[in-house]
């Protein structure tokens, strides 16, 4: 917590000649946010520092982009709003030209709503392009820590490389955020999180080898207040709040933000109440994340997929592979399984479908880059001629598949990327429109990301000894580590440091770059540039198997 006297707030605030924005909506008869007191707030039943779950912005454009608090003086609070009051409460907001907080160029009042659980998203705009800025909240004596984030670059315009990082699967129980802490210090301009932000399981529910590290707080996640709290104590870890304070983040949800291997209104098991869990966690889903209002739940829908242009370097297009699946045609696991090829079957559903390759075909970006939550490119694990597959990945919609890669190839997209995350492993893969005939032409990339900490440590190998590798040669890479994907995309390279911990079991390990693959200019398919030699300390006891992988990547507790 910091602590700021109005006046020094205030001089280097909006008596410093900012523009203050107060929309009518959030203008309130209540008391100056900056004006009251200690005594005051707590006379109306807030006591204590309410920003433990630190700041967060989002889904910039070229004049602004989302900045995100949320009150809770009292995160695991078990009734999910954090030790609020049962009232709303005026926040000051304010925006910065320099690290230091000393120019304001925008600055408003905001209101942190109980219905909403206290958070606020201010949607900041009237900003200059392609440029940093910085930001913090005050309630009272209470000030907020501040955060780096930035504009979005002219649409017309190329600029400078992008420094943009994605990840995903953040499992509390299973090890310390220490890859979120190393991201930040990475200073990336961009963050990406493909899925499982959160896990719903209670305590010694999912569990690894040697025990988990920490617990979750509370039962399974199935209530609004249970979602709520679990938000909290994710966004309490000091390593995810360096995180969100680093950079602006695009953030699409996968399956442990409601229930594990969900699809549409179909949940894992059955379960006669699923819908109101599924309105639940949309809910508390927004209130925790930087999205903006068009992303506002209503009832069980949310619109989640959406478009982020940087400039005439890279469009970004996030999608949402769970809300509008067909449910997985043999289970949740790997099979040979008829239905996998069902043209019928959609894993993104129709709309969607036809808005990302409407997208492709307005697209004048250097780079078109899908950020979305599971593998993409076939896995088959069986060496002879069965074909066996994940039915909870694209491998279980091979239509849905089909129709994007050709749709991307029709519109003659200059240089489409797919990005994933799910498998808690490093990948890197060719794309292709028949994975049956080697020798055909690549016609995209892939790069997946492994878990920041789920499945614990993990164990480094040898790459190119996978035995995936060997039945799919369009995949290049595998590792089992933990860690992030660090991209530097620029206009005519795209460059991709796969960043791997030895330990998250233990905080405070360090990070170093595994492998680095490339992809250039108008050539589909990923190169490798360098590979660590393997550490002989941190390797696994003997090669990795095709049915160690599947234990690894799919969660069965």
């Amino acid at each position: 917590m910091s602590h700021l006297d109005r006046r020094s707030f205030l001089v280097t605030g909006l008596a410093a000649g900012a523009v203050a924005t107060i929309p009518a909506t959030t203008a309130l008869a209540e008391p100056d946010p900056a004006a009251e007191t200690a005594q005051s707030l707590a006379g109306r039943g807030l006591r204590t520092d309410p920003f433990t779950l630190g700041v967060a912005s989002g889904d910039p454009d070229p004049t602004g982009f989302v900045i995100w608090t949320r009150l809770a003086p009292q995160p695991l609070a078990e009734d999910g709003l954090g030790g609020m009051p049962s009232r709303p409460f005026p926040v000051l907001w304010q925006v910065y030209a320099d690290a230091r907080c000393r120019r304001v160029v925008r600055a408003g009042v905001a209101v942190a709503a109980p219905e909403w659980g206290h958070s606020v998203h201010v949607e900041v705009d009237g900003l200059s392009p392609d440029r940093e800025y910085w930001y913090r909240f005050r309630v009272g004596p209470y000030v907020s820590p501040a955060g780096r984030t930035r504009t979005a670059p002219h649409p017309q315009s190329y600029v400078g490389a992008l420094a943009m990082a994605f990840v995903s699967c953040a499992q509390y129980e299973h090890g310390y955020f220490t890859s979120y802490r190393r991201l930040a210090e990475d200073r990336p301009d961009l963050v990406l999180h493909l899925g499982d932000y959160q896990y719903e399981y209670t305590k010694n529910t999912y569990t690894i080898p040697g025990g988990n590290v920490r617990d979750h707080e509370g039962p399974e996640t199935e209530t609004l207040a249970g979602y709520r709290q679990r938000h909290a104590q994710y966004k309490a870890d000091p390593d995810l709040q360096a995180a969100h304070a680093a950079a602006p983040w695009l953030v699409v949800w996968d399956d442990h933000e409601v229930d594990n291997n969900w699809a549409d209104e179909v949940p894992e098991k059955p379960e006669p109440n699923f819908l109101a869990r599924r309105e639940a966690a949309f809910r508390a889903y927004y209130e925790n994340m930087p999205l903006r209002r068009a992303s506002i739940p209503r009832g069980i829908d949310m619109q989640l997929y959406r478009r982020i242009r940087w400039g005439r370097l890279a469009t970004f297009h996030m999608l949402d592979t769970r809300q509008y699946r067909d449910d997985q045609g043999c289970g949740d696991g790997y099979d040979d399984c008829p239905a996998a090829v069902d043209p019928a079957r959609s894993i993104t559903g129709a709309a969607q479908e036809e808005w990302l390759l409407n997208g492709f075909r307005e697209s004048r970006a250097q780079w078109d880059i899908i950020g979305q939550q599971v593998f993409f490119a076939q896995r088959d694990n069986n060496a002879g001629p069965a074909k066996v597959t994940s039915q909870d990945a694209w491998d279980g919609y091979v239509a849905s598949r089909q129709r994007i890669t050709q749709g991307w190839v029709d519109a003659k997209v200059r240089n489409p990327v797919v990005l994933t995350g799910d498998v808690h492993a490093h990948w890197a893969s060719d794309l292709k429109l028949d994975y049956d005939d080697p020798t055909g032409p690549s016609v995209g990339s892939e790069l997946v990301a492994t878990s920041i900490s789920t499945g614990g440590n993990g164990a480094d190998s040898d790459p190119a000894a996978h035995p995936y590798l060997a039945i799919n040669p369009h995949l290049k890479f595998y590792n089992n580590q933990r860690g992030y994907v660090m991209t530097k995309i620029e206009r005519d390279l795209m460059t991709a440091d796969f960043r791997v911990l030895p330990h998250v079991q233990t905080p405070g390990s360090e990070a170093y770059t595994r492998a680095t693959f490339v992809i250039e200019d108008r050539v589909p398919g990923v190169r490798q540039t360098y590979l660590r030699p393997l550490d002989p300390s941190l390797r696994t006891a003997q090669p990795i198997t095709v049915e160690e992988t599947v234990e690894l990547e799919t969660t069965r507790p």
